[in-house]
């Protein structure tokens, strides 16, 4: 059974196998089968068939649509734009940072005004410039209330700016008689005579030597107290050459790089060494407190450096690229570091500029400068004040020009003294008592606005009045006048109202463009100042240029107004009010009625004049009232330019 059972498996397995090689051969010949070359059938004639009707092409299916980002609206990206601008002079102006505050308005304006849309095409265009303009202005009249506004004293051009970008030939003869001279030359600096110093001399022998001239000049002013500081720091007295060189003793000069002052600090080295900067002052142009901290500057880089040269190349360049210029030669020597020209142009130039005119200013007679007559020392009364006075008070309590306050006070940037903190106000030697004996009549919160008059013969209460846009009765009362008699050559107290001295009437600008077209003889100055508005303004406004424009041109003027309790239409000439009222018309009327117009204009009442009472005080000098002085700011530089 067994056996059986064996065979009946061996032949179900060999059945099995079988079947599977057939399967394989089947598949094979299939294979085969498919691979032969078809042969085509025997043709046969055939009857001729109808054409086949075109079948339509099928259409191909459209692909899905994309989305498409919307275009960016270009007006938005222009408000973005003068809105940055915007907040950027905010900040600066709060900062003090007048200048680039003004540059940064500027550019809003501009932003506004040159983009590639009209701003008057545009509702959020004009609005935005609207409230740019609003805004400047409201900073302004700010800025006025507490005395001149954005106003500075005029920066000077540092010497050292023209000498650095100089390459002067060495002169052989000037080179050997240096090189004699620098042998019997006392100086407690170390004096070295090599081709980089011996062109310098040159080009101060040549071209630069009225630079030095007016430097050894201005030198008596502050040589003594320089030199007394320099030696109260311990530091060597002859680098009182570094600030000739730098800033020729001028308090007022400015480098391109911003430097500024008579040892041209840099304002963030400055503050490192307490040198105070603010809306009102900046220490760096004070003589005496710039001095000790250069002195306090160039110590301590000595110390770090241990040379005086390096310690010099660092107060131009800063210690960081000295530091790095040693350590990547490996050498702690100038002349080394210059050779292998690791240092800054302007740093290289530096030492041998400072190098030069020490050995010019030591040998006066051998260049030529030896009967030069040095400006007498500067000899002042202090006097410490907690209170914010106008300058031109000050000049009118001690009887001195302005100008003379403003160089004895360098470091006031305005006609204003500081508000909120003490400042110590330089007088004329021997008007201290004058002074305080003059100024206790007024009022301390007076004391930015009000004035003294000096009575000249002639004068009458009235006149004095209309000159200070004032009232008599007050001018009477605050002087107890009796029956408004004057004594000639006497001084009288000019109370003027705040509003009158800081132009507080907030000068804003009409929402509702005027259309004016313009006339023969019309210019940008003479339409501006008949509709009392900037001429600024008005280019950009009509995006001029110069001072022409082209007769039957319209232009678009925004008029000015300010609010003293209600809007009030300021200088409204009768020469324009016809173009104003038939704004969408444009009529220009006759040539007759122009001349009419512009002679009526001439002698209306005080509102229609205020241009007129501009140019007339203007020409009566630095005694005019702060009242007209704060309408030509207000009127006249209230744009966004600040100009």
């Amino acid at each position: 059974m067994r056996l059986i059972r064996k065979k009946k498996k061996r032949i179900t397995r060999e059945i099995g196998l079988l079947a599977a090689a057939c399967l394989v051969l089947l598949a094979t010949a299939c294979e085969t089968s498919e691979k032969k070359p078809h042969t085509a059938p025997v043709a046969q004639a055939q009857a001729p068939t109808l054409p086949a009707k075109p079948q339509p092409a099928a259409h191909p299916v459209a692909p899905p649509p994309v989305a498409q980002m919307p275009k960016p609206d270009p007006v938005d990206a222009i408000i973005a734009d003068a809105e940055k601008q915007y907040q950027q002079g905010q900040q600066e102006y709060t900062a003090g940072h007048l200048e680039a505050a003004k540059q940064s308005f500027d550019q809003a304006v501009n932003v506004l005004l040159e983009g590639p849309v009209d701003v008057h095409a545009d509702e959020r265009l004009q609005s935005e410039l609207d409230k740019i303009s609003e805004g400047v202005n409201e900073l302004e009249v700010a800025a006025l209330e507490q005395g001149d506004g954005f106003t500075e004293q005029k920066a000077l051009p540092a010497p050292i700016d023209e000498a650095n970008e100089i390459t002067f030939p060495v002169d052989p003869n000037i080179k050997a008689r240096a090189e004699e001279q620098v042998k019997e030359t006392r100086s407690d600096l170390p004096l070295i005579m090599n081709d980089y110093v011996a062109g310098y001399i040159n080009f101060y022998s040549t071209r630069g030597h009225g630079t030095v001239e007016r430097a050894l000049m201005r030198s008596g002013r502050y040589r003594d107290m320089m030199l007394r500081v320099l030696k109260e720091e311990g530091v060597p007295q002859d680098l009182i050459y570094l600030a000739e060189a730098e800033s020729g003793f001028e308090p007022l000069a400015l480098s391109r790089a911003g430097a500024r002052g008579m040892w041209q600090f840099m304002s963030s080295r400055a503050s490192g060494y307490g040198l105070q900067r603010s809306w009102w002052i900046d220490e760096r142009q004070d003589p005496e407190k710039a001095t000790r901290a250069a002195a306090h500057h160039l110590r301590d880089l000595y110390n770090q450096f241990g040379d005086w040269y390096l310690a010099m190349a660092a107060y131009n360049s800063g210690p960081g690229n000295v530091q790095q210029a040693v350590k990547r030669t490996g050498y702690a020597d100038f002349w080394e570091l210059y050779k292998r020209n690791v240092l800054p142009k302007e740093t290289k130039n530096y030492v041998p500029i400072i190098l030069a005119f020490t050995i010019i200013a030591k040998n006066p007679a051998q260049y030529g400068l030896d009967k030069l007559q040095p400006a007498l020392p500067l000899e002042t009364d202090t006097v410490r004040i907690s209170y914010p006075v106008d300058l031109r008070l000050v000049a009118e309590c001690v009887d001195v020009d302005v100008q003379t306050l403003t160089e004895l006070n360098p470091s006031l940037l305005r006609l204003t003294t500081p508000k909120d903190s003490t400042y110590d106000l330089r007088l004329p030697a021997g008007t201290k008592d004058k002074f305080e004996q003059a100024i206790a009549a007024i009022p301390l919160d007076k004391r930015v606005a009000w004035r003294y008059h000096h009575v000249a013969p002639g004068d009458t209460l009235d006149s004095i009045a209309r000159h200070y846009h004032a009232s008599p009765k007050a001018i009477e009362e605050v002087n107890d006048l009796q029956g408004g008699e004057l004594r000639a050559d006497g001084k009288i107290i000019i109370p003027i109202t705040a509003a009158r001295s800081a132009g507080l009437a907030r000068v804003t600008y009409s929402h509702t463009p005027t259309h004016y077209k313009v006339r023969r003889g019309d210019t940008v100055l003479s339409v501006a100042d008949d509709f009392g508005v900037p001429p600024e303004r008005l280019r950009r406004w009509n995006r001029l240029t110069g001072d022409q424009i082209g007769h039957g041109r319209v232009l678009v003027i925004y008029r000015p107004l300010f609010s003293l309790g209600q809007e009030t239409v300021i200088n409204s000439p009768s020469r324009h009010s016809k173009a104003r009222h038939s704004s969408t018309s444009h009529k220009s009327g006759t040539a007759s009625a122009h001349t009419a117009a512009k002679s009526s204009h001439k002698a209306t009442t005080q509102t229609a004049s205020a241009a007129q009472s501009r140019k007339e005080t203007a020409a009566k000098g630095q005694a005019a009232s702060a009242a007209n002085h704060a309408t030509n700011s207000t009127s006249g530089s209230t744009s966004a330019s600040l100009r």
